[in-house]
């Protein structure tokens, strides 16, 4: 894999393929993203990087990469939306302290202590498991009949 110098920052760009976008949202929030410019959604994405340019020595371009959304999960909420809404505050205060202490802001640095309340009622992977299997269950007696 290519090593950039530490002067040189990649541009960034989103690829097409957004369908891990669009399989999150409820047909509730994508008509309110077509019937109402402006709606907000917020969302938990996952980034994976797919394609880039600009590393050869010498090479004339800037630095580029391409980045995919290979996983999406959108609030569903308003209490959702809130914590994720306070997570991304912690993470942005926390990039803050990173380089300065002018605006610190009220409050945990960290995500995790508005997320540890966003997934308490939330199913565990353990139930999500068990869910599944009882649906399988459920679709073979089902097929069995």
């Amino acid at each position: 894999m290519p090593k950039l110098p530490k002067h040189q920052t990649p541009e960034v760009k989103l690829d097409s393929a957004a369908g891990f976008i669009e399989n999150s949202l409820s047909t509730e929030q994508r008509r309110g993203l077509f019937e109402q410019p402006g709606t907000v959604v917020v969302a938990i994405v996952e980034l994976t990087s797919k394609s880039y340019t600009g590393h050869a020595d010498g090479e004339e371009k800037d630095p580029q990469v391409k980045v995919r959304v290979t996983g999406c999960e959108v609030a569903r909420s308003d209490e959702d939306a809130a914590a994720l809404l306070e997570a991304k505050r912690a993470m942005w205060r926390g990039r803050r302290m990173d380089g300065t202490f002018d605006e610190i802001g009220e409050g945990s640095q960290r995500p995790d202590g508005a997320l540890g309340d966003l997934t308490a009622d939330k199913p565990t992977e353990e139930q999500w498991k068990a869910e599944q299997r009882r649906r399988e269950e459920r679709t073979r007696t089902e097929f069995v009949r």
